[in-house]
């Protein structure tokens, strides 16, 4: 029995629970290479990139509250304890698996430009792209209502009780966490004087230094509004505060621009790739692009290359290039342009265009196919799953560090800069236009088999999240390596040829490797034409993942070694 039922989970889930390596030593028994060990929990499991977050929520999943529930208290303790990264001034996107009617929905919460803001207004910036700590880039703020959406359609508990752990720790401070508080510090040198930043984020004049305690009681205020008012205080005083700065500042906010926003509820678009299948949300997100990689992948025989040799980091980098090529050309709003899905999703293209991949030498132009400066790290991913069968998978993000470093004092919040990803170029699919949503990086992801909800996974991090999930994926079933493993072991991040703005990038681009490629690969990849540049840890974004263990409904979480976070359940 008992091995039958190993060979069931590698069967349906590619070996993420795999046995002990030899050559670790006793150190590395029971959890192969990975940084530390999967965390397994039989009642509810929530993963995210800072551990008193990941806390609220497992509270919350203790007190009978849904998984999306214990999403949306971590998200909401995440905005106070990691402003970089999120905030009620962001975005938010989410997959959930719903077990009652055994499906998966798509919410995107995604924010729209200001009726009042036309291409003609913008005053752009050297190389022709909207400034990015400009009003500008304003958006309307989508997480509010998001979170709003998700609890009216899958909450149990009072959104008071949800939001109460982050209310109380607002409140009386929380200590700031090293990786949070380093990014604070670098975003305060660049935000100082933006109107609103230091009143909200440096108090005493500087930012938090690590375990130093921060407060944010207007937030703790505008939470509370939020459990209490709910819709009537997003379009009432939330709208007012930041229309009143708007006019403030040069921005181009109205109280109709959050009157007449609303999420919209979006089927996930999939592919299938070594007998699993992978879902992501359509665009104006980039999740399209994770599954047009992988797409390209299948025909390469990944394993057979083995992750130790040229071959397969050159495959895998070119077919990132390819599909990108087509993120610049077609990705956008799908109520203001017509975005050719299923035939950029179709296998037969993504043969046609990996004949394109020359494995002697690294392309220097990517073309998009023809059918019938985005490396922006700063943005959240968490993911949660309760003992009823629900799973998460959501992701929440201000652009930018801080967005646009705008700071709403009466709110305590900060204002993101996501419009800044419109092209200014009328023609193309991606240009502002009033009401539009910008092309969006953030992208949750989800991996089904045979109808079977396995795995809510991300990875963060501006436009390595595309690329990210195609390198997790392939760990995770070409390598069968167990879930921790999967976000530890070293990633590459490639850049600068295809931005969504229409802007002209360096030939190539330049690609990132972090330690762990052995040297001799590095080498050769550079003989190959690529252009391999040092980068810092944040480069390669952030990993969030939980698996269900299709025959007993045990929960696996593993988070990233790259951040302050953790996975634990209960």
């Amino acid at each position: 029995m008992a091995t039958s039922r190993r060979r069931f989970v590698r069967a349906t889930a590619g070996a993420l629970v795999s046995a002990a390596f030899t050559g670790l030593g006793e150190a590395g028994l029971g959890r192969g290479r990975a940084t530390r060990s999967v965390v397994w929990a039989r009642h509810g499991m929530v993963c995210a990139a800072q551990p008193l977050a990941v806390q609220a929520g497992v509270d919350v999943l203790k007190a009978g509250g849904s998984g999306v529930e214990a999403a949306i208290a971590t998200n909401a303790c995440l905005a106070l304890m990691e402003p970089i990264s999120c905030g009620l001034g962001g975005d938010l996107f989410a997959i959930v698996w719903d077990p009652k009617e055994r499906k998966l929905h798509g919410l995107n919460a995604s924010g729209r430009a200001p009726y009042a803001l036309t291409i003609d207004k913008v005053k752009p910036s050297a190389d022709g792209t909207i400034s990015l700590r400009s009003p500008d880039s304003w958006s309307v703020p989508g997480c509010v209502d998001g979170w709003l959406e998700l609890h009216k359609r899958f909450g149990k508990l009072p959104l008071r009780k949800v939001l109460d752990p982050a209310i109380r720790y607002a409140e009386e401070g929380f200590p700031v966490s090293p990786v949070i508080a380093s990014g604070w510090a670098g975003s305060a040198r660049s935000n100082g004087r933006v109107p609103g930043f230091a009143e909200v984020f440096l108090p005493g004049g500087r930012a938090p230094r690590e375990g130093e305690a921060f407060k944010n009681p207007n937030l703790a205020r505008t939470l509370r509004r939020v459990a209490d008012e709910g819709r009537a205080f997003h379009d009432g005083n939330f709208a007012s505060a930041i229309v009143e700065f708007s006019r403030a500042n040069g921005g181009y906010f109205a109280i109709e621009d959050f009157t007449r926003h609303r999420s919209t509820w979006d089927a996930p678009v999939s592919t299938t790739y070594a007998g699993h299948t992978i879902h992501e949300l359509p665009p104006n997100g980039q999740g399209l692009a994770a599954l047009q990689i992988l797409n390209l992948l299948e025909g390469f025989e990944l394993k057979r290359l083995g992750r130790d040799r040229a071959d397969f980091w050159h495959v895998f980098v070119e077919a990132k290039k390819l599909a990108y090529a087509d993120r610049a050309r077609y990705y956008a709003d799908m109520e203001f342009a017509k975005v050719p899905v299923a035939q950029l999703l179709s296998k037969d293209y993504a043969k046609q265009r990996a004949g394109l991949i020359d494995l002697a030498k690294a392309a220097q132009t990517a073309a998009p196919g023809e059918v019938s400066a985005l490396n922006q790290k700063e943005t959240t991913y968490l993911c949660a799953a309760d003992g009823d069968g629900m799973m998460v998978s959501l992701i929440q993000s201000n652009y930018t560090g801080f967005g646009s470093g705008h700071a709403v004092p009466a709110l305590g919040i900060s204002l993101q800069n996501r419009g800044g990803l419109f092209a200014l170029d009328p023609r193309h699919p991606n240009a502002l236009a009033p009401g539009k949503r910008p092309f969006h990086t953030i992208i949750p992801a989800f991996m089904t088999k045979d109808d079977q909800p396995l795995l809510a996974f991300g990875l963060m991090g501006g436009d390595m999240q595309a690329q990210g999930h195609a390198q997790v994926v392939v760990n995770l079933l070409d390598f069968a390596m167990n879930l921790q493993e999967a976000g530890d072991v070293a990633r590459f991040h490639h850049g600068g040829s295809s931005e969504p703005t229409g802007t002209v990038m360096r030939a190539g681009g330049e690609l990132h490797l972090e330690d762990g490629v052995p040297s001799a690969v590095v080498e050769e990849l550079r003989r190959r034409g690529h252009v391999i540049r040092a980068a810092s840890a944040g480069t390669f974004g952030g990993y969030q993942a939980v698996w269900r263990d299709p025959l007993t409904g045990m929960l696996a979480g593993a988070t990233e070694r790259r951040k302050d976070g953790c996975a634990m359940g209960y």
